[in-house]
């Protein structure tokens, strides 16, 4: 597979109306934002193009917005975010997709206890006991813990009582500060290799693109172009989606080969990375600047 590497988004921004924007790994990686992110935001603004940021963050999307304003971005450019949270939020208000019209009021969170008010407000109920609950809403790993283990108990309950989870945040891994951590997609794996059913909202499931795609309002899906550094869910998600990807290969790719973020991956290693993975960017480029 041979991916065209560029050197910025100038390249390819005549080609597209609306943008759909990762953050962890493309805007910043735990800490402040990225320098060379909000220059390339802003000259998307001034081109008049129209973009959203995209984030399987298992939270609602104004506190993605704070913690965007607080890591160094000015708030007339991240007003527009979607997050695997929200978008978790909207679909259990609604229950109008088929994995969640017929489930039940009463649930019990894997996850911190910042994160456990996704459904404040909605006609849900949390239990802290998994013989009340109905589903299990999986958010990420419980505080203080490091290891799927921890959780066995709790997932081996639920599985033995066939409770289906709602994974908010499909993503394993993430790269803070340089040190890889697990996250809630890695939970749902095991809960079925359990024999436990998992629903999954955010990248690379269908779901979140048909969301962005409404609210960028770009008309035609071949003129809008989602940004990640994720293979296998920024870039898969939007093939799945019909979407084209560019790949910033600062994140986890450049974590995967030992590389400076700043530093272009080799061809070889960019190509052998997206077939293992069976995607297709566009184009591939280190960060995300222009």
């Amino acid at each position: 597979m041979n991916i065209t590497q560029i050197d910025g988004l100038r390249t390819l921004a005549p080609h597209y109306d609306g943008y759909i924007i990762d953050i962890w790994g493309v805007v910043h990686g735990g800490g402040d934002v990225y320098p060379e992110v909000v220059e390339c935001l802003e000259q998307l603004r001034r081109a008049d193009k129209h973009s959203i940021f995209l984030s399987n963050a298992p939270r609602r999307a104004a506190r993605v917005i704070e913690a965007l304003i607080d890591k160094g971005i000015p708030e007339a450019l991240c007003r527009d975010v979607l997050s695997s949270g929200e978008a978790t939020r909207l679909a259990l208000e609604a229950r109008t997709e088929d994995a969640f019209a017929n489930l039940g009021r009463h649930y019990i969170t894997l996850g911190p206890p910042t994160d456990d008010d996704l459904l404040d407000g909605l006609d849900y109920h949390l239990t802290d006991d998994v013989m009340d609950a109905e589903f299990v809403l999986c958010i990420g790993l419980n505080q203080g813990t490091t290891t799927v283990e921890e959780h066995d108990a709790v997932l081996k309950a639920a599985a033995a009582r066939q409770l289906p989870m709602i994974c908010v945040n499909p993503d394993r891994v993430v790269v803070r500060l340089g040190r890889r951590e697990f996250c809630a997609g890695v939970l749902a794996d095991h809960y079925e290799a359990l024999g436990g059913a998992v629903h999954h909202v955010g990248k690379p499931y269908r779901y979140v693109y048909d969301l962005c795609f409404e609210r960028l309002a770009a008309g035609a899906r071949k003129r809008v172009l989602t940004i990640g550094d994720g293979p296998e869910t920024d870039i898969r998600g939007a093939n799945n989606a019909g979407l084209d990807a560019l790949l910033v290969t600062g994140g986890l790719v450049a974590d995967s080969l030992g590389l400076e973020r700043t530093h272009a991956a080799p061809a070889d290693d960019l190509s052998a990375i997206c077939t293992d993975a069976n995607v297709h960017p566009v184009a591939a480029v280190p960060t995300f600047r222009w």
